[in-house]
């Protein structure tokens, strides 16, 4: 590839600088946080709920190679965006147009706009159909370029969208949660939008305020900082003619959220 002119250098840096976020400055392997600082209160999670840091598991492990990846595709990306006639990758333009349009929304239109173009973009596919492996997370340019995906490989192209958008990092995370129905495992991303978590799940096109959701219970948020455990875990399901009610230890519900892992720090197996 040629050099490029002022200009797009320009935009190249820019693309850079908004990315930057997604590598810590301490080095992917060590990816850790102090369990000594406190959650301040503007940086309050979805779902109302504290959380604790927690820097190793099978979640932790998998992030972290999200992360590194990250690394890679940012340059490309920025690459891409400063010349996009001589970008050699039709995942990073597609990815790029999603963005652009999403740039010219504002507020929950914006939000709507990553949900909507992302889950149309990505056809539900499960990690053992697509890879022959359980639970691959992938990062959004291989996403893309495979065009299928499974819930969490969704939610991290929508992270990685909204931010490139010009959505702070602080307000944008990934919660990783379960059904407390059927067992499965299930990975939306959240966005603050006026002090409210809305999440954009590939399951619906409508934003759904955590509040509003049903059924799920949230084991774990991850952010630009690493991964988080809910301290407290609610259950967020409704019966027909009764509120939601916390479980308890003869709720039918509890057999079925040990068995994917609640309690552990591996994480639930994430379904489509």
């Amino acid at each position: 590839m040629g050099l490029l002119d002022n200009t797009h250098a320009r935009r190249a840096a820019i693309s850079i600088c908004v990315l930057a976020w997604l590598m810590p400055a301490a080095s992917a392997g060590s990816l850790q946080v102090s369990h000594s600082l406190a959650l301040p209160r503007e940086v309050a999670e979805p779902f109302g709920l504290p959380v604790s840091p927690i820097d190793w598991g099978g979640l932790v492990t998998k992030w972290q190679g999200v992360v590194r990846k990250l690394g890679d595709e940012r340059v490309q990306l920025a690459v891409c965006d400063g010349d996009r006639e001589r970008c050699a990758s039709e995942a990073a333009l597609q990815f790029l147009a999603i963005v652009d349009t999403a740039r010219l929304r504002e507020g929950r239109a914006r939000l709507g706009e990553i949900n909507r173009a992302i889950n149309l973009a990505i056809q539900p596919m499960s990690d053992l159909d697509q890879f022959g492996e359980i639970d691959v997370w992938s990062s959004p340019l291989v996403t893309f370029y495979r065009a299928a995906g499974d819930c969490e490989d969704y939610a991290i192209a929508k992270l990685v969208a909204l931010r490139m958008a010009g959505i702070p990092a602080d307000d944008l995370r990934i919660v990783v949660m379960v059904d407390v129905i059927s067992g499965e495992g299930h990975a939306v991303a959240a966005a603050r939008l006026d002090g409210h978590w809305l999440t954009l799940d590939n399951r619906h096109m409508a934003l759904v305020e955590d509040v509003a959701v049903r059924n799920y219970r949230p084991l774990f948020v991850i952010d630009q900082s690493g991964v988080k455990r809910y301290s407290h875990l609610p259950l967020l399901a409704t019966k027909r003619g009764h509120d939601a009610a916390p479980a308890t230890a003869q709720d039918p519900a509890q057999p079925r959220l040990t068995a994917v892992g609640i309690g552990s720090d591996e994480g639930p197996r994430l379904s489509r």
